[in-house]
């Protein structure tokens, strides 16, 4: 054949081929193909079977995604059977477990027709529509028949549990400072998680460690040890070992036992909750820790300047301290009580929080009363809620509590609740003691802002919280610090939002903390920013941070100011102001996010002594962890080197892979076989299939749809994807599994030539050792091949089965066509 007219053959037959089968698309019946149409030199030899029948598919098993009302779905392998109606066509027939990922009614699944004991056609309902076409199952249910009538959320009948493995996730920070004197100071500190999945159950254990050369500490502490599951179908979450009570009501303490609660994680969006933000200002790159009861939650490395840490999970509950340590080796410490706007509920619907255990808040020991304590909210209609709850041990320590919550519509929603605690301590008499709560919370959408009085408690002298009743039972601590006294108002206004050039938000905190026989502590917080243009140049903003913290009659006083312009693409240079304690600092900076896994920031300037000043920060995300450094210097006083690594491990039975990690207990990830070829980029070139072709996509947020793709403009030239991405839901902390149909090789056009002399029909597949379709056979035999390796043996298919098979030889070239004998 003419080298120079084969390319504009075998084009013009793919388009006739391709227009043949959009009209068999579009078909309601069979349709005959008139092959004298085809630019191919031998017209009989065509097997164009599979396009001759509208929607007609062979009975058999195929592997098919699959798409609910427009939702994404992870291959599922779809069995067609002949139609019992008529004998011409055929129909999907769904497994039960597939039928169940439809979230039908109970009625509605009684209206199946079933083929046989082991499947139903689902077309049998009015209405439902099942089309199959390009490898999709395209399946249409009217709403009518199904549970839920949310399009935007997954029903628990989709969701994944993923497959068992084991994790090990960690989050590293060390610092070397040397100070004027000459003396060094180095720590290392660390934190993160460890443990194994097993169908629906998790196990974890939860750990941080300290190395400190100033007191030549080393410690080592797992925070808890625990296992939960999810129970989709009631909304719940069951867990058991070490646990930090999660209550709306009352005050966390560690215990261990059993609890079992309803998580709004699971349910649709617009009735889950909100996890708290915290909010401060480093003067230097600074370690930031949020702690709770002497346990580390969260941990990270900031740059100088203005922060806010939104990214805690929402099951954080009371009272959290923060800490800060400066590079200069100063430290300041602040608390932010989490207390939750109104807890109002949906209608009808009852959350619960219940627990029986003892509490094990210091060296994993078992220390007072074994308890049971439960909570509730209850939806009693559209603007009012009932909510309450219970601690009891016994004789020595007893609480009960009850509130209203109060939807005033256009004025906001408040609630009210009052708690009695009733405790004995040692050989005392019992004392009895009130708390009184007040929240508030109102969202101004027409005047862009919102305020949250969360709120309000005044607790009588002789009440106790369990832990405080712990802490004077078994710590012998003072009852002198117990609480009287909190306020909580958050705050915030944007005028002029619909103008980004002249918009200005303003957000202000203010807590007040008092205690009976104790000094008060109030912090202070006000926040503006603006964005404005100038001289041509768009998009300068300016931010304005101010805090105060007070204790003891002693001030602690922050201020930043930052001005940021745009220099270039993902590129600024700025101004930042910052004074602490009177120390004030002016420093110029240059910012550069043009990478997004190579983002830095230079930072020069002076003291108010006017000494030189100059700090960095750097960070990297490679595949395998996440990578930070900065370093700071100011004349005359201090030189300091710090860094975190955050990463982690994950291995299944189907490979394993050091990857990125942010240490989140409840984030889900993903692990993907690339088909043993590495290198392959997925989500955003943030992650790479390893030498054994698997990757993790970690820091899935549970209960929400996610899509896992390749980065098809990011591959090699010498690799092929035969699809790019797949959907799944994972429940908490599930390890997901997807594979993708990968090829890597040489693309090379090819001659197929059958032992007769004839050539394998028009539309024949092409497939590779891995089952991997790698080309489909145009007229004359010709065929593209890709991703192909030398002594590789492919298989050819046409009629439904294999016919016959192809051996590559020892080297291959992309220059002209290959003649390949298939035997």
């Amino acid at each position: 054949m003419n080298k120079k007219t084969f390319p504009r053959l075998s084009t013009l037959s793919v388009c006739i081929a391709l227009v043949c089968y959009t009209q068999f698309v579009l078909a309601e019946e069979a349709v005959t193909f008139n092959t004298d149409v085809l630019d191919a030199t031998d017209r009989k030899n065509v097997d164009l079977t599979k396009f001759a029948e509208g929607n007609y598919v062979v009975p058999g098993k195929y592997l098919l995604d699959v798409r609910i009302n427009g939702q994404e779905l992870s291959q599922r392998q779809i069995v067609y059977k002949v139609d019992p109606r008529d004998s011409n066509k055929t129909v999907a027939c769904l497994s039960h477990e597939q039928v169940a990922l439809l979230a039908l009614k109970e009625e509605s699944q009684q209206k199946l027709v079933t083929l046989g004991d082991d499947c139903a056609d689902v077309t049998s309902l009015p209405g439902t529509k099942v089309n199959n076409q390009s490898g999709v199952l395209d399946i249409t249910v009217p709403q009518a028949w199904m549970k839920y009538s949310d399009p935007d959320w997954v029903p628990p009948e989709r969701w994944d549990n993923g497959v068992a493995g084991v994790i090990f996730d960690y989050n590293l920070t060390g610092q070397i400072n040397r100070y004027q004197d000459g003396e060094d100071y180095k720590s290392v500190s660390g934190y993160g998680q460890t443990g194994f999945n097993a169908g629906a159950w998790r196990v974890r254990g939860e750990y941080q460690s300290e190395f400190d050369s100033s007191n030549h500490s080393n410690t080592f502490d797992w925070n808890r040890i625990y296992a939960y599951r999810p129970l989709p179908m009631q909304a719940a979450k069951l867990t058991m070992g070490e646990i930090y009570l999660d209550s709306q009501i009352f005050d966390s303490v560690r215990f261990t036992g059993v609890n079992l609660a309803s998580d709004e994680r699971m349910l649709p969006p617009n009735l889950q909750g909100y996890a708290p933000e915290i909010k401060g200002i480093a003067n230097s790159n600074a370690r930031v820790t949020v702690s709770q009861s002497g346990h580390i939650i969260y941990q990270t490395t900031v740059p100088a300047g203005p922060f806010n840490i939104q990214d805690l999970r929402s099951s954080v509950r009371g009272t959290l301290d923060v800490k800060i340590e400066e590079q200069d080796g100063s430290t300041h410490s602040f608390q932010v009580n989490t207390a939750n706007i109104p807890y109002l509920t949906r209608p009808g619907y009852v959350r619960y929080n219940t627990s029986v255990g003892r509490p094990s808040r210091y060296n994993h020991d078992l220390q007072g009363p074994m308890f049971y304590t439960g909570d509730f909210s209850w939806g009693v209609s559209n603007a009012w809620s009932l909510y309450g709850g219970t601690i009891f041990t016994g004789d020595r320590y007893n609480a009960w509590s009850l509130g209203l919550g109060r939807d005033l519509s256009a004025i906001g929603a408040l609630s009210f609740d009052i708690t009695q605690s009733m405790s004995r301590v040692r050989d005392q008499q019992q004392q009895k003691g009130m708390s009184f709560k007040l929240s508030y919370a109102k969202t101004f959408d027409e005047y862009n802002s919102s305020i949250t009085f969360a709120g309000y408690r005044f607790s009588q002298k002789n009440f106790r919280s369990l832990t405080q009743y712990l802490d004077e039972q078994y710590q012998d601590y003072s009852n002198n610090y117990r609480e009287k006294e909190m306020f909580t108002v958050t705050a915030n206004k944007t005028l002029w939002a619909d103008d980004p050039q002249r918009s200005v938000t303003f957000y202000l905190t203010y807590t007040h903390q008092n205690y009976w026989g104790s000094d008060s502590q109030d912090r202070y917080g006000l926040s503006v920013g603006h964005s404005f243009s100038i001289a041509g140049i768009d998009d300068i903003t300016t931010n304005l941070s101010a805090y105060r913290s007070e204790y003891h009659g002693e001030n602690d006083d922050s201020m930043a100011l930052n001005v940021s312009i745009p220099w270039g693409d993902s590129r600024w240079v700025g101004y930042d102001l910052q004074s602490n304690h009177s120390n004030v600092s002016q420093m110029a900076s240059y910012s550069d996010n043009r990478d997004v896994n190579n983002t830095w920031r230079l930072r020069a300037g002076s003291t108010d002594q006017h000494k030189a000043s100059f700090d960095s920060y750097y960070q990297h995300n490679a595949p395998m962890a996440q990578m930070e450094a900065n370093f700071s210097y100011q004349q005359g006083n201090y030189t300091s080197l710090g860094g975190t690594l955050r990463g982690g491990f994950t291995a299944t039975r189907h490979g394993a892979a050091l990857h990125n990690s942010n240490a989140s207990t409840d984030a889900a990830r993903v692990m993907v076989d690339t088909d043993g070829v590495a290198g392959v980029p997925l989500n955003g070139d943030r992650v790479h299939s390893n030498g054994f072709g698997i990757a993790v996509v970690p820091d899935i947020v549970s209960y929400n749809s996610f899509d896992t793709r390749i980065d098809v403009d990011q591959m090699n030239d010498d690799v092929e994807a035969s699809n790019a991405i797949a959907t799944s839901t994972l429940t908490e902390g599930a390890i997901g599994f997807q594979h993708f149909d990968v090829a890597q090789g040489e693309k090379i056009m090819a001659r197929l030539a059958l032992k007769s002399g004839a050539t394998p029909p028009f539309g024949a597949e092409v497939f590779n050792q891995d089952g991997v379709s790698v080309s489909m056979v145009m007229e004359n035999g010709l065929a593209y091949i890709a991703g192909i390796k030398p002594d590789e043996t492919l298989s050819v298919v046409w009629g439904g089965k294999t016919q016959c098979s192809l051996h590559l030889p020892h080297t291959v070239s992309r220059q002209g066509s290959l003649l390949l004998p298939c035997n």
